[in-house]
């Protein structure tokens, strides 16, 4: 019987690692995107895999996106909170609407997914969820400061999630990712990337495979004594 977990952001970088890795692991993957088109190939490749569209700044269609996930499975036994959109400037220059919709998609949206899929959770006494935070949570950006403080925000809410959790059974881990390999990070040039590189005790951009290898651990039995834990994944920065 297929295990489920539904991955946000899937079309792209982290997520379409994380699709790949559980598919290959025999997982049910309900993958979530905005353009699901890059999910097309694979789709055909992996039967088990279901992209949907949702856009997770809109409740309702937060609401669309479970109402066809139920036509497949009673609840999830994952839930991968992965998308997420960054803001590179001043803080003076961000307008209110700016750092309304990246909280939307970072912080807002994770409390959207994770409370419609708690009651499947709730009744089972089981289930996992992985928020994808940043080390810029932890240490703070220049220049990020916006997107700083919503990974710092998820953070903190895995941490208090993963409490209120626990004693019905259900998991909630973070990971803060480094500077990954993915199209988030492509507008770096050539000396600003060696620069980052530097900056790394490992001296390379992470792969998002790596990543994806990790969340698939904390999704697995393997890790069933971690709770609340926020895993730096930064290569030693």
């Amino acid at each position: 019987m297929y295990k489920s977990v539904l991955i946000t952001g899937a079309s792209r970088g982290i997520g379409f690692a994380a699709c790949e890795g559980f598919l290959k692991a025999g997982w049910q993957v309900f993958a979530c995107a905005r353009d699901i088109h890059p999910l097309e190939d694979l789709s055909k490749e992996y039967p088990s895999l279901i992209p949907i569209v949702c856009d997770l700044r809109d409740p309702e269609e937060i609401g669309h996106l479970f109402d066809v996930i139920r036509q497949y499975v009673d609840q999830l036994d994952a839930v991968v909170n992965n998308a997420g959109v960054s803001y590179i400037g001043l803080i003076q220059d961000m307008t209110a609407e700016s750092w309304d919709e990246l909280m939307e998609i970072n912080l807002r949206a994770p409390f959207l997914v994770i409370k419609a899929a708690l009651p499947g959770m709730l009744r089972a006494h089981e289930g996992v969820i992985v928020n994808i935070s940043s080390m810029w949570g932890t240490y703070g950006a220049s220049c990020e400061a916006a997107y700083s403080a919503s990974k710092g925000g998820l953070s903190a809410f895995t941490k208090a999630l993963a409490k209120e959790l626990a004693p019905s059974g259900i998991r909630v881990n973070a990971i803060a990712a480094g500077a990954i390999d993915t199209s988030m990070n492509a507008f770096l040039s050539l000396e600003e990337r060696k620069q980052l590189e530097d900056e790394i005790g490992l001296g390379r951009l992470g792969r998002p495979e790596e990543v994806a290898d990790l969340i698939l651990y904390l999704c697995s039995e393997k890790s069933s004594y971690l709770t609340g834990a926020i895993i730096p994944l930064d290569g030693g920065y």
